[in-house]
């Protein structure tokens, strides 16, 4: 099994799981031993979940807005979760590929592989819901054959990036193109670098 059809296996175990009580609350069980691959992938996947519906319920157009600033928090500190998770997979990758050779001509990619790797997760979460979609009883048949249109389209979005995916981890294992990792640096979020923040002190 190719790196990518194993990621996609536990994405899609990750969103049966959580929709097992469909609760943004829900603790995660993540079944895969710690400091693994597969574990990170779980959680990366666990928190794309959790914010896909946090996204929801913020859209509700009656929320009570002491609510909606409480869950508006809880995304931007989800948004910080998923970038980290992002750098300690790209961490993985840096260090299977340490020893690589890189050639004098080797080139470098537009984005590492666990940001294309985050996009995949996301991917996969599009794929269930539109797939909820096109099975909604209580929607008309324009509705869901528009649904399944996009369906076929995402299915092939994915498997592209799978493909780019593996081609990418093959170039870069066989030294043709090479891995720079730039850390997010997000600003916001940091009380030294927000001014609304700093200048409250």
């Amino acid at each position: 099994m190719n790196f990518t059809t194993e990621s996609n296996a536990i994405f899609d175990k990750v969103i049966l799981d959580y929709h097992k009580t469909n609760d943004v609350d829900t603790p995660i069980s993540n079944p895969h031993a710690e400091r693994t691959i597969e574990n990170l992938l779980y959680l990366k996947n666990w928190i794309d979940t959790v914010q896909w519906h946090l996204e929801d319920i913020i859209r509700e157009p009656n929320i009570d807005p002491v609510k909606a600033l409480e869950i508006k928090r809880r995304i931007d500190k989800s948004n910080q979760d998923r970038t980290d998770l992002v750098e300690l997979i790209d961490s993985y990758f840096l260090d299977k590929y340490r020893n690589i050779e890189v050639l004098p001509d080797a080139k470098i990619n537009t984005e590492s592989p666990a940001w294309a790797i985050d996009r995949l997760s996301i991917l996969a979460l599009k794929i269930y819901h539109m797939q909820e979609e096109v099975n909604r009883k209580d929607a008309s048949e324009e509705h869901r054959t528009q649904c399944a249109n996009k369906l076929n389209i995402l299915l092939e979005q994915r498997k592209d990036l799978s493909t780019a995916i593996e081609e990418l981890l093959q170039d870069i294992e066989a030294g043709n193109k090479y891995m720079k990792v730039y850390k997010q640096m997000k600003m916001y979020n940091d009380p030294n670098l927000n001014p609304v923040l700093y200048n409250k002190k």
